[in-house]
């Protein structure tokens, strides 16, 4: 990272739109924590003065701080504009890009990020941008010490940094992990700002290129240990947790397996076998997203059909996403569980003709996803690169979650802060 004193250790870029208004008072909260033993110099970056004012000011009401304003850096610049990337970059230790769909609007911060010594962190959950920025800036970021971590929000810390809790918590070696993602709401229902929503329609019209991307990458398989973990069918009962599951379509198999091969090939750790679903309930609400799934499928694949899908969140959604984004109510009424079942062997035992003879439960327990998880976990990231340099890998580049902290003590600030890892059960069988 940057060795020179810069102005701001972070600048939130995208702080007045609707994620970032809730990252920016996460880092007032983080600005005035009692373990803080330093100042944390910070400032808020974006196209409007008078609207990041605004955001500063509501941050303010909202905490009981009314002199905020006057402790926050403001600077101007826009996505489309390189020279004023530049003069953000070159003031901030790191930047935390809140600007999105980044298939659009992210490479140009990258770029400016790496070419004036400032490491970078986003919220991404699309597979396509973060798997391109590891082939266009992994060796130009290492060559300057530079951080570039995806996906540091919902999107998936929470899961991959759970398969690595596992992993840690297992007494022998975890080999294959399936997690199952429950979202709960309280009485006013679960809403998602339609930025989100934008960028699961842009994704999914673009699963060729991202097939042509790996593809064309020419990775060898991570090799696996004991028997391979079998997909399960579309729709798939849980024993468990008493549920139907579907896959899960967000970024976190992307970014897990990315984790498991840079764990296995750079730190010569056992590779670990994953697979992502998402509890959906009864029968009643299975049949209700097959028909929503195969409508959303028919229309993302044509020009007027996103079109339509982006002009009409709320109805093409059946109510899920808004162009408003959820209330404070709702936001308070939610929550998520992300349940992880392991297994793997005893020390000492052999992997090759015996089955695994390890289970191992454990859980993620956090508070709403998309607008309290998501800031919390990507300002710890943030300050967990600020502050432990010496557990980072020795060298920089684009990394994900787990490939950047897995020897950092983000879980524990995690834990510190509402986003709970625990172990359920754990026995040998």
């Amino acid at each position: 990272m940057a060795t020179e004193q810069r102005s701001f250790q972070l600048v939130v870029f995208g702080a007045s739109g609707f994620t970032g208004q809730f990252v920016t008072e996460e880092v007032a909260r983080e600005q005035v924590a009692p373990e803080r033993s330093s100042r944390l110099p910070w400032a808020v970056a974006g196209r409007s003065r008078e609207k990041l004012l605004r955001v500063l000011e509501r941050a303010a009401l909202k905490l009981g701080r009314p002199t905020l304003s006057s402790e926050v850096g403001i600077i101007i610049c826009d996505i489309t504009n390189p020279a004023s990337l530049d003069e953000m970059a070159k003031q901030a230790t790191v930047v935390l890009n809140c600007v999105g769909p980044y298939r659009f609007y992210g490479e140009p911060v990258v770029k400016a990020c790496i070419e004036n010594g400032t490491s970078c962190i986003d919220i991404c959950g699309e597979p396509e941008f973060l798997e391109l920025m590891y082939w266009k800036y992994h060796e130009k970021a290492a060559a300057k010490g530079l951080y570039i971590i995806g996906s540091s929000g919902f999107d998936s810390i929470p899961a991959d940094l759970g398969v690595i809790y596992t992993r840690n918590k297992m007494n022998g070696t975890l080999t294959a992990v399936e997690s199952y993602l429950t979202i709960h709401s309280g009485p006013e229902g679960l809403c998602i700002h339609d930025g989100t929503w934008k960028s699961a329609i842009y994704g999914f019209a673009s699963q060729s290129g991202l097939r042509k991307l790996r593809n064309s990458s020419n990775l060898k398989p991570v090799p696996f240990i004991g028997p391979k973990l079998k997909k399960r069918w579309p729709v798939s009962y849980c024993r468990e947790l008493s549920t139907y599951s579907i896959p899960f379509m967000g970024a976190d198999m992307s970014v897990v397996k990315r984790t498991q091969r840079y764990l296995h090939e750079v730190l010569e750790e056992s590779p670990v076998q994953y697979a992502a679903y998402v509890a959906v309930g009864g029968i009643t609400s299975v049949i209700k997203l097959m028909f929503a799934g195969l409508f959303f499928l028919f229309f993302v694949k044509l020009g007027i059909g996103r079109q339509l899908l982006i002009k009409f969140p709320w109805l093409f959604s059946f109510g899920c996403f808004s162009k408003q984004g959820p209330t404070q109510k709702q936001i308070d009424g939610s929550s998520f569980t992300m349940t992880f079942f392991g297994q793997g062997y005893s020390q000492g035992l052999s992997t090759d003709k015996n089955k695994p003879n390890i289970r191992i439960c454990t859980q993620v327990k956090g508070p709403e996803a998309g607008y309290v998880t998501t800031p919390i976990a990507m300002v710890q990231a943030a300050m967990t690169l600020l502050n432990e340099a010496s557990d980072l890998p020795k060298e920089g580049g684009v990394f994900t979650p787990g490939a950047a902290f897995s020897r950092t003590k983000l879980i524990d600030r995690l834990n510190q802060r509402g986003i709970e890892f625990s172990v359920i059960s754990s026995s040998e069988v």
